[in-house]
């Protein structure tokens, strides 16, 4: 346990705690905060709602992830390094976004809001791509967990600035203030990039290694324009590349390892949407309640739970504490199920959502240090881009129907079959811990090593 707790003095580990402040802030900013500035200024409904597609950018960033791994910036690739230079790039293009989004009259000019905060959007997921490549990259696998941590922390304390932050600066100043005080925060996460070190992954083999691969695929079309052919080998090794490593290293356990991911967090997503609806209309509880409970108490029990998986990842290893995570947190489901068959109290509400931002944080670390223990130094950014689209998207889309079902069957019912949800993977965890030496055989050799010597350390 003294080791575990050694591992969150690491300088990465810091330097994740302010980079996840980077990542966290532009995310309520083009979401709930920007559509409460555009209803406080007048904006119709209908519009609004037309915003909400600014999201779709953070579940499609796989599609340029191969860019983020493949193309190396013109001079700031050479002063910064692959990684650091998109950080870079990423953030001042969120921080210029905000500046443009503190000075457009939304009302006015609501189209030109949304091009702005798409480029905000855009950024953010881009910074997410080479932030999570980065993250991989700067530490050995049993790190990852203190890392995912500090990360989450981060990101959640970013969470709580870009809302009630920027809800408080546009009561007391303006809206305008308020975004101008988010561009500047951006400067927290430059620093940070100017500041810390690049990974010692050796990009420049990933590079040569992928242009062996175009060498080959082009030979392969000899029947194209020397142009078309050698784009067509680029879209070859550096898009279809990733996936075809993933599959041919894990082989029949690939499939399953994406069914884990896409379901691992279904019955936490779903239950969440209902979850306000819950306790406001159900259990008749005021928005300052819910408040106090769920946003600020939640806060802290989330980023405890956090915390308690970093340790515990260390300790035992990260598909142990996956499989605890996946039963924690089907379990949280079942004492929702078991509140609402007694009158409303403040105190038990406080201890099921305790039970269920504990469970939820635990599990959350485990499953990012999982996926980044199996993606390869050639592709990082686009293997695990991919794990982090799939592991949202079925959540999101099954729980569109969650107030169906609510209105069907009742609250009690809807929180037993998202609990239900959870068993597909709990039995998928389960194999994948009796699996574990084999998928540590399969695991990439070059798997962000830093020590230099290419010795990979077992999670």
């Amino acid at each position: 346990m003294r080791d575990a707790l050694y591992t969150f003095t690491r300088w990465q580990v810091l330097a994740m705690l302010l980079l996840g402040f980077s990542a966290g802030l532009p995310f309520l900013l083009v979401f709930s905060t920007l559509n409460a500035r555009l209803a406080d200024v007048g904006v119709d409904t209908a519009t609004i709602g037309f915003f909400s597609w600014l999201g779709i950018t953070y579940s499609i960033k796989v599609f340029w992830a191969p860019v983020v791994d493949r193309v190396s910036l013109p001079l700031l690739d050479r002063l910064f390094g692959k990684r650091r230079s998109w950080m870079l790039l990423a953030q001042v293009g969120i921080a210029t976004g905000l500046f443009l989004m503190a000075r457009v009259d939304a009302a006015a000019s609501p189209v030109l809001m949304a091009w702005c905060g798409l480029l905000v959007a855009f950024s953010s997921a881009t910074q997410d791509v080479s932030l999570d490549a980065y993250r991989i990259e700067i530490a050995e696998p049993r790190l990852q967990a203190a890392l995912a941590a500090a990360y989450i922390f981060g990101y959640r304390l970013a969470l709580l600035v870009a809302g009630a932050g920027a809800l408080y600066l546009a009561q007391f100043w303006s809206w305008q203030i308020a975004y101008d005080v988010m561009a500047l925060l951006v400067g927290i996460g430059i620093v940070t990039v100017l500041v810390v070190r690049e990974p010692k992954v050796n990009h420049h083999a990933a590079a040569a290694d992928l242009a062996h691969r175009v060498e080959q695929e082009v030979a392969k079309r000899a029947h194209l324009s020397p142009q078309l052919a050698r784009l067509a080998g680029w879209f070859s090794a550096a898009v279809a590349g990733p996936f075809m490593d993933f599959f041919k290293r894990y082989r029949e356990l690939a499939v399953l390892i994406l069914v884990l991911v896409a379901t691992y967090r279904i019955c936490d997503i779903a239950m969440g949407v209902m979850a306000n609806p819950f306790y406001l209309k159900f259990m008749g509880f005021s928005k300052t309640d819910v408040a106090d409970v769920t946003k600020i108490f939640g806060f802290l029990m989330t980023i405890l739970g956090s915390g308690i998986g970093g340790l515990l990842v260390a300790r035992y290893g990260v598909r142990t504490i996956l499989f605890a995570g996946a039963i924690l947190t089907a379990l949280s489901n079942l004492l929702f199920m078991l509140i609402t068959q007694y009158p409303p109290d403040i105190w038990t509400l406080a201890v099921v959502v305790s039970a269920d931002n504990l469970s939820g944080g635990i599990a959350n670390v485990a499953l990012i240090a999982w996926l980044s223990s199996m993606t390869s130094a050639s592709f990082t950014a686009t293997q695990y881009a991919l794990f982090s689209s799939l592991m949202t998207l079925p959540g999101k889309f099954i729980g569109g129907f969650s107030g169906l079902v609510v209105e069907g069957y009742g609250y009690s019912e809807f929180f037993l079959i998202s609990a239900v949800m959870g068993l597909p993977a709990i039995l998928l965890a389960g194999y994948m811990m009796k699996q574990g030496k084999r998928l540590d055989a399969l695991a990439p050799a070059d798997a962000h090593d830093t020590s230099g010597e290419g010795e990979r350390q077992s999670v």
